[in-house]
């Protein structure tokens, strides 16, 4: 399973493919691919996030600082998720991100609807609930959501239920107003702000037409947004280092996110393309 990293379409065409959703099969893989892309892009050590992605650091001394190279090792993957002591009970999160000391800095609650879409609104109470819960233990704690939905079109699907997209392109009204519902829960600046809300939120319509399959629909959510996928992976780096580096220096060894050397292995291996690494900047 790990012999390549998990692109976002792979892991989006495996989601829209899935005939039921009891077991997580369908949405595991974009599981691997968040927690691959927090240590790729976001640079944290593999070891501190759960479940653990397939990459290892070998760290080395150049010119009196630390050089951090990444290697991809499928033999170091730990499937799995981290139950959380919430304010009112625990919780089993789909990827956390801890440091020692500490505890829990970054969690990503992943959701996958495939159909029935008037039951939104069980969604909203849900993730309301859950992000009230994790923030009464850890206010600081920097909580992203993020949704993906199968975008069938009208006339593909048999079930009217079951129609995100109307035959015009229209998205349908249920998802539109769960959209303007889930858009107020994202965007949590400060520990003292509501502990109902997000530091980050992302909804996403994916696409099951055969020239875009696996692609996310780029007219919903609309530009203006603040739930489109584009900016919430930045979203939860920028919150980090306020609450984690910049306004705690005396932490700062133990929560600075590391940046990789550009002959990092991982780099080359099959499936990196697709993601934008954190390097370092030249050395002497």
């Amino acid at each position: 399973m790990h012999e390549r990293l998990v692109s976002l379409r792979d892991a989006l065409c495996n989601f829209i493919d899935a005939r039921q959703t009891q077991s997580q099969a369908h949405i595991r893989l974009l599981h691997w691919h968040i927690v691959e892309r927090l240590v790729i892009e976001g640079g944290f050590d593999p070891e501190a996030i759960v479940p653990r992605p397939p990459l290892r650091v070998e760290t080395s001394r150049h010119a009196k600082q630390r050089r951090h190279r990444l290697i991809h090792d499928p033999d170091a993957a730990v499937a799995g998720e981290l139950t959380i002591l919430g304010g009112l009970k625990t919780k089993n999160v789909d990827v956390v991100v801890t440091r020692p000391g500490i505890g829990p800095c970054i969690a990503v609650s992943v959701k996958g609807t495939l159909n029935a879409f008037r039951n939104l609104t069980n969604r909203m109470e849900e993730a309301a609930g859950d992000c009230t819960n994790i923030h009464i233990a850890y206010p600081n704690l920097v909580y992203g959501f993020f949704h993906i939905i199968r975008a069938g079109r009208e006339g593909e699907v048999t079930n009217k239920n079951d129609v995100a997209v109307e035959s015009d392109g229209r998205v349908v009204d249920s998802i539109v107003r769960y959209h303007d519902a889930i858009a107020c829960l994202t965007d949590r600046k400060d520990v003292r702000n509501d502990v109902s809300r997000y530091e980050a939120v992302c909804l996403s319509l994916v696409s099951t037409e055969e020239s875009t399959r696996g692609r996310i629909l780029g007219a919903f959510p609309p530009i203006n947004s603040p739930i489109r996928f584009g900016r919430f992976f930045q979203t939860l780096y920028d919150s980090y280092d306020l609450r984690y580096v910049y306004t705690a220096p005396a932490l700062r060894k133990t929560t600075e996110r590391l940046f990789w050397a550009p002959d990092s292995p991982a780099f080359q291996a099959d499936g990196a393309s697709e993601f934008e690494p954190r390097i370092a900047e030249a050395e002497d």
